[in-house]
């Protein structure tokens, strides 16, 4: 596939954009003349950027390409229906990546301190759809229940992650994801509004975009924050989201921008992810792999000791 040359003013436009959707949906009015007028206001008004500015970065060291990852046996051959213009199988992945998807594969728990727009999303998201590309094979995906939960430190990062996520699940209708965070409306027609203004388009048939299907059929993978979890856990509407038949699914946990669970709030984290392995399998170990993932986590592999230790304890 040849590459495509990197526009610089399309990409900003394409930045501004996204923002204002981001300002539009997080300020959302209800009124439709005052949301006309804020929304006029946002595009003839407010200058929301200045740049483009470009930044040249070190590339990365490559490794294995996910043609050659499916090729060997070690990601699902469904991989193959994801869009090239989406993720060209044929494009070498980065080498963190490359491990973190085997040592993901092979039960391990991991953390991925690498840099900004290193694609630390995919170090998590790919072991996961090909578990359940895994289980669509096998005939268990029908079963609706949480495979997955990512953990994001704010509704902005689970916001900017929804896309990538929709991009490579859309070839997938069978696995179903929801983002169900504080802003997440109970039902189905009021959720629809809000997030066409978000996205500017249509949910995917496995999109959940609403609380009340997110309860009736849990998502494979659920995207929500340490706060709403919280509330998740003590709340018995959302028992299907742990508990029965649909609760012993469970088999990831990752934690974006892992960085920021420190001190009295890392403590919380660990004991609020402790509450959930115990209400998903007992408290067993090894049933849940865990992933985390920063740009600012450590200094290099003199820290490498640290980290471990850090993540053994959030993660226990």
């Amino acid at each position: 596939m040849t590459p495509q040359p990197f526009d610089p003013v399309q990409t900003s436009n394409e930045v501004e954009s996204a923002y204002r959707r981001y300002l539009q949906s997080t300020y959302w009015v209800n009124d439709a003349l005052l949301r006309s007028e804020f929304e006029s206001a946002l595009v003839n008004e407010f200058a929301l950027t200045k740049g483009p500015l470009l930044q040249a970065m070190i590339p990365y060291e490559t490794g294995a390409s996910m043609g050659e990852l499916v090729a060997d046996g070690t990601l699902n051959q469904g991989f193959l229906q994801i869009p090239e213009q989406t993720f060209p199988s044929s494009r070498p992945l980065y080498r963190h990546q490359e491990l973190a998807i085997r040592k993901s594969l092979d039960h391990r728990n991991l953390i991925v301190a690498t840099g900004t727009g290193s694609g630390k999303t995919e170090c998590f998201l790919l072991p996961v759809i090909n578990h359940l590309l895994n289980e669509r094979d096998a005939g268990t995906l029908s079963q609706p229940g949480v495979r997955a939960m990512f953990l994001y430190p704010m509704n902005a990062l689970a916001n900017d992650q929804m896309k990538r996520i929709r991009e490579l699940l859309a070839p997938f209708p069978e696995i179903t994801f929801g983002r169900f965070i504080g802003d997440t409306k109970e039902t189905f027609k009021k959720a629809l509004p809000l997030h066409r203004t978000r996205t500017g388009s249509e949910p995917l048939p496995n999109e959940l975009i609403s609380r009340e299907e997110m309860r009736e059929n849990p998502p494979h993978i659920l995207l929500t924050n340490y706060a709403m979890l919280e509330y998740l856990l003590l709340r018995p509407e959302e028992t299907s989201l742990f508990d029965g038949p649909t609760g012993k699914h469970w088999r990831f946990i990752a934690l974006d921008e892992v960085h920021v669970y420190d001190g009295a709030q890392g403590a919380e984290i660990a004991m609020l992810l402790r509450r959930v392995r115990d209400r998903v399998n007992l408290s067993q170990r090894d049933q849940i792999r865990y992933i985390g993932t920063s740009a600012t986590l450590g200094r290099g592999e003199a820290d490498y000791p640290n980290l471990a230790s850090y993540a053994q304890t959030l993660f226990d």
